[in-house]
């Protein structure tokens, strides 16, 4: 038994260290489940709440404490109706997360395809919609579309896209270098101060980019634009070579570290309308 008690004591030495190292790692995953949603404002608001109430409880001040704490339960309640869409999304993320899953990002050959195929439709202002998934299951969206299981081409994404073909208006899903499906329906953006000249294929796009984790590559039918949503923001109008750059960096984090936003220095988040210079509105709100 003096090798039991040798190992239980080497446990108890190394618990502390486990338990907050396993603390820290829920805690940074909430953060960053909170950071792509508006809930993070709740969790300020939050903040600031509880130092005023350790402000109150430190200096004494009863009547601010009595205040506070008789207004406590209607704030869950409140709290709990106000950002109902926002604690539906994440719980929604929290289930549909699968942390061991295999490679899901296409080969560089392939994303090529793709960009490429994205700028034939763009030079003849024809739209598409492509959605490359991460870590959360979007197997609901692809039940939605025809399935396809092709191998990746430039050629078919553009025989697809570019005549009225049935599957021309939905969306296709590229995951584990495949063309899982086309046709596919994603759901609109829920934001309200989108640009109103916006069609469905942007705000199907940023919806998408609101619900999961998935990355969306959208060319307007209208301007030609190529564009990409994640993390519940439009960059719009983007190069061929922006475009495979974050794409690549996106589903590949290991490629380059830091905030993935760092790498489009000169793209806008788009949310309001601006003007270009050449009397074409530009949704610029916040720049990047």
């Amino acid at each position: 038994m003096d090798w039991f008690q040798r190992l239980s004591h080497i446990y108890n030495s190394f618990r502390p260290v486990l338990d907050i190292a396993i603390l820290a790692f829920l805690i940074y995953k909430a953060y960053e489940l909170l950071a792509k949603t508006q809930a993070v404002q709740l969790v300020k608001g939050a903040g600031v709440l509880a130092l005023v109430y350790g402000i109150a409880v430190l200096f004494k001040l009863t009547t601010l404490q009595w205040i506070l704490n008789t207004l406590a339960p209607g704030l869950f309640v409140a709290v709990a109706i106000v950002f109902q869409p926002e604690l539906r999304k994440i719980i929604l993320r929290m289930g549909q997360t699968e942390f061991f899953r295999p490679d899901s990002k296409p080969r560089l050959g392939q994303l090529e395809a793709v960009v490429t195929a994205a700028e034939v439709l763009s030079r003849e202002k024809r739209g598409m919609l492509v959605v490359f998934p991460r870590r959360i299951n979007i197997k609901s969206v692809i039940e939605t579309g025809t399935r396809l299981n092709a191998d990746i081409s430039s050629s078919l994404i553009v025989a697809v896209f570019e005549f009225d073909t049935p599957l021309h208006d939905g969306a296709m899903i590229i995951q584990n270098g495949k063309i899982v499906a086309a046709g596919c329906f994603l759901p609109l953006s829920e934001q309200q101060d989108i640009r109103k000249s916006f069609g469905t294929r942007h705000r199907a796009s940023l919806g998408m980019s609101e619900q999961s984790d998935a990355v969306v590559l959208v060319v307007s039918e209208e301007t030609g634009a190529i564009s990409l949503a994640f993390d519940a923001k439009l960059y719009y109008n983007l190069s061929p070579l922006e475009v495979t750059r974050k794409i690549r960096d996106l589903l590949d984090p290991g490629v380059r570290k830091g905030n993935p936003d760092a790498a489009l220095p000169e793209i806008f988040a788009v949310t309001q309308s601006g003007d270009d210079g050449a009397g074409k509105g530009r949704d610029i709100i916040v720049e990047r």
